[in-house]
């Protein structure tokens, strides 16, 4: 297959799977043990709309490996705020990686890391032999948007997309790929739960990039900004800097994958089987 054409579909799994969960909570499906599969069913709608949508050539998806990672270690407040996941989804975990596996997609992940940092230096891996497309319901993942990653933001709904290459994050949000890292320095980010500047909000932190750039543009421009910015900013200078850096994907993550092995080729008759062991086997009509 010529490079150009090769097209590589990194798909965060824990994005899929909670937004899954929580759309299709009201279904009771089990399978015989009683093991719920209702997140897993929305998964692979979800997995397999992209696939028909987009028409990937390899498809990878990656992981989080549990809650502890460098960015606790860093600030121990970090996600702290995450409720536990629903008891009936955990069960699920395993399961849908086992599933994922079977349509011989890789499963990434690390501990110590986030599946936003594998999704990352995958990105960054393979973006020398094609395009890079992320699915995602994830803005941070923006960050890593460039002339060969395109990040897909999931959108309400099935097969709703926003795909964001670096004309449209500029045209939508104004800010260039590095600056997603810079704003959240700034503003912080409630969902991860690390607070940023107190009192600078998006519309402060967006002047301020538009005018110095970067952080460090901001920084050593702090004698000319307004009093009360200045003053805000100076009062938070260290949470300011490890804001960006929890911000920041680490795209160095020491995880093997083989590009080959990441070739979109359904064994239908093994699948079929395994579907079927879950009755989840009319969701393979979607790809077939």
């Amino acid at each position: 297959m010529a490079m150009e054409r090769n097209k590589i579909l990194v798909v965060d799994g824990m994005a899929l799977l909670f937004r899954a969960y929580f759309a299709q909570s009201y279904s009771a499906r089990r399978i015989e043990d009683g093991t719920p599969t209702n997140a897993i069913y929305g998964f692979f709608q979800y997995l397999f709309d992209a696939v028909n949508e987009f028409k990937p050539s390899h498809v990878i998806c990656c992981w989080d490996m549990g809650s502890k990672t460098f960015r606790t270690d860093l600030y121990s407040n970090y996600k702290a705020n995450r409720p536990e996941a629903p008891e009936d989804l955990i069960p699920q975990f395993s399961l849908v990686k086992e599933l994922v596996a079977s349509l011989q997609i890789p499963n990434i992940g690390l501990e110590g890391y986030e599946a936003d940092d594998c999704i990352g230096t995958v990105a960054r891996m393979f973006r020398t032999v094609g395009q890079v497309y992320i699915l995602t319901g994830d803005q941070d993942m923006l960050q890593l948007v460039n002339e060969d990653v395109h990040v897909i933001i999931m959108k309400k709904g099935r097969s709703n997309y926003a795909v964001y290459d670096l004309d449209f994050l500029r045209e939508d949000k104004g800010i260039q790929p590095f600056q997603v890292i810079e704003m959240k320095g700034l503003t912080g980010d409630t969902s991860d739960n690390y607070p940023g500047v107190k009192g600078i909000g998006e519309k402060t932190a967006l002047k301020l990039l538009a005018e110095y750039e970067s952080i460090d543009g901001i920084l050593s421009n702090l004698d000319i900004l307004p009093k009360s910015v200045k003053a805000k900013i100076e009062a938070d200078l260290d949470m300011l800097h490890l804001s960006r850096t929890l911000a920041r994907i680490n795209i160095e993550v020491p995880i093997e994958c083989q590009f080959d092995d990441c070739a979109w080729s359904v064994p239908m008759d093994e699948v079929s089987v395994v579907f079927e062991k879950y009755r989840l086997s009319t969701l393979l009509k979607m790809i077939g």
